[in-house]
């Protein structure tokens, strides 16, 4: 008998509780991304690699588990990014296609942004 291709959807494991594309709001989103590490998280995945899910340890910060774990939960929550869990380990994406869809030129302005300080 022959099986029929999966498209990689039917191998993921579902994601984790977020937001709907039509629930997301800009304040919230605009909350998240105030945080100077979660706005790092978002830029390093949209620079970095779009082409699969992240754990938190490819990011290489040195933080405590504990507190990526928060920082990751209020990028979710917010709906900027997808987290399924496999086994032990949460996997994140950014969910490109809602955010762009329901605010259009927000991640290209994450993805220009510059994290060295200013000189004046």
């Amino acid at each position: 008998m022959a099986c029929s291709p999966s498209t990689p959807d039917d191998i993921l494991p579902p994601p984790l509780p977020e937001p709907a594309p039509e629930d997301l709001r800009l304040d919230v989103i605009m909350g998240a991304l105030a945080d100077p590490l979660r706005l790092t998280i978002i830029r390093k995945l949209l620079l970095e690699s779009e082409a699969y899910d992240h754990t938190c340890g490819w990011f290489g910060f040195d933080r405590p588990k504990s507190s990526l774990t928060h920082h990751f939960k209020a990028l979710r929550e917010a709906g900027l990014i997808r987290q399924r869990q496999y086994g032990l380990e949460r996997r994140s994406r950014v969910r490109t296609e809602d955010v762009d869809e329901r605010f259009p030129g927000l991640l290209d302005l994450v993805r220009a942004w510059d994290a060295s300080p200013t000189r004046r």
